[in-house]
């Protein structure tokens, strides 16, 4: 996928552990300066959501077709794409974590909790695109015990 306003460099984006790598260069490239630094805690938030989402489209999406990263105000927006047409009944749920524990289920109640903006279309040549803006703020670097860039 194509970044408004100019190409990226092509990164092959094929596992989770890909996904949430990538992610954590773009916020360090991109959303990161010498005066802002992601709070680890919105960090953490961050890549669970791309874990859930990329596997998510691997394990029911029949695969995954394109994954983005890019920096917006007030986050980064993550985009998604896989080849299956069908939307999780959840995904418009209220992020209500499931009353019993089967073993899976919680993956979108917990992306509906940490991201904003989410959308799902549907691809005219088949699959879907999920689309979803999570929120990152800067750390506080002037209080004891602030987080500091690496």
């Amino acid at each position: 996928m194509n970044r408004p306003g100019g190409v990226r460099p092509s990164v092959q984006v094929t596992t989770a552990d890909a996904a949430r790598a990538y992610t954590r260069s773009v916020v360090r490239e991109q959303w990161e300066s010498g005066f802002r630094t992601a709070r680890e805690a919105d960090i953490i938030d961050l890549l669970l959501v791309v874990s859930e989402l990329v596997t998510n489209a691997i394990r029911h999406g029949d695969g995954l077709a394109g994954f983005d990263v890019t920096p917006a105000l007030g986050g980064v927006r993550i985009t998604v794409e896989d080849h299956s047409d069908v939307v999780p009944e959840s995904a418009y749920g209220s992020g209500a974590l499931p009353a019993v524990h089967r073993g899976s289920g919680y993956g979108w109640p917990l992306i509906i909790r940490l991201a904003r903006d989410i959308t799902i279309e549907r691809r005219p040549r088949g699959g879907k695109t999920i689309s979803m803006l999570v929120p990152l703020r800067a750390a506080d670097r002037h209080s004891p015990g602030a987080e500091q860039p690496a």
